[in-house]
């Protein structure tokens, strides 16, 4: 039902890309969309976790991994490109190539830290990301962070700080991963504000996964393994999981204002951490609660203040 419904959005968007009429406005569906969005993002951080642990057998490498990401996704947004058959136009392959460079480069770090930390942790760490960007932003962009922002940013590295148990005791050296990716995607970001609005968005998702392919395909030659049945079952559901996750969030963000949906993308930690408990019996303690807390206090800080100056406009 999931699939059929995103693809019947797609081709409606499409239709409209065609007749160049603009997406209605829904609110309470946008915000289902990203909830549901939210819900696939966190399965994904499920099954690398369990395919970069011995969960399905022998641990495969963070780059093996992101491969099939990309491999699996690709073929499902090109089987969705082929049966809805949108106007393409000439891509800019410069930001492609660099929104596709940064984003595969976190996403393997992500999957590369939640074979070591929970999810909850890793998926609160890189809520960091649009700090990140905003950070960057002041010298490839150009643009001015005033003192809301700062106290924003302050308060959500605060939180990581919290998450990274800096204590010799207690330091989670794989949350410096999860960092890491957090600010790979920071780049990544930079990208797509640069790509917004020059292309379609299944346009976008479809060289971006494309790239992608060809990047990860590189990367991973000197530590492809043959993985286990249940392992190219687990590769083939976190690349279709991902690519749903796109089509909902890309049809969540067309339908309502991004001050508006913003805000329940964050309900990826809470599914991230029931996953981690069902899956493999993680509860989160009270330093995962507070870090994670706090960052989403920052994050939410910066959301509010982003919508606001974006209203005017």
């Amino acid at each position: 039902m999931t699939a059929l419904f995103i693809l019947a959005s797609l081709r409606a968007r499409a239709h409209r890309l065609r007749m160049k009429t603009p997406t209605p406005q829904n609110p309470m569906l946008a915000a289902a969309l990203i909830l549901l969005a939210t819900a696939f993002i966190a399965a994904t951080t499920l099954m690398a976790k369990s395919l970069g642990t011995d969960a399905l057998g022998p641990a495969l490498h963070p780059l093996q991994i992101s491969h099939g990401r990309f491999i699996f996704a690709f073929v499902v947004i090109s089987s969705v490109l082929a049966l809805v058959r949108p106007r393409l136009t000439r891509p800019h392959w410069g930001l492609h190539i660099g929104r596709t460079a940064f984003g595969w480069g976190g996403v393997t770090l992500m999957f590369a830290a939640v074979a070591y930390i929970p999810l909850a942790d890793a998926t609160a760490i890189t809520f960091l990301n649009p700090v990140f960007c905003m950070l960057l932003a002041i010298p490839l962009l150009g643009e001015r962070v005033g003192p809301w922002r700062w106290g924003a940013a302050g308060i959500a590295f605060i939180g990581a700080m919290i998450l990274l148990r800096p204590a010799p005791e207690s330091f989670q050296p794989a949350a410096l991963l999860a960092l890491g990716a957090a600010a790979v995607m920071g780049l990544e970001l930079i990208f797509i504000k640069k790509l917004s609005g020059r292309e379609a968005p299944l346009q976008i998702l479809w060289f971006n996964n494309g790239i992608g392919v060809l990047i990860a395909s590189l990367a991973v030659l000197p530590v492809w393994q043959m993985p286990t049945p249940m392992q190219w079952g687990a590769l083939a559901a976190l690349g279709a999981l991902m690519a749903c996750a796109q089509a909902c969030f890309i049809n969540g963000m067309a339908r309502g204002d991004a001050s508006f949906v913003a805000p329940f993308s964050y309900a990826t930690l809470i599914f991230a951490a029931c996953y981690d408990f069902l899956g493999f019996g993680v509860v989160p303690d009270g330093v995962t609660v507070l870090g994670a807390c706090v960052i989403l206090t920052g994050a939410a800080i910066l959301a509010w203040r982003e919508g606001r100056q974006a209203k005017p406009a």
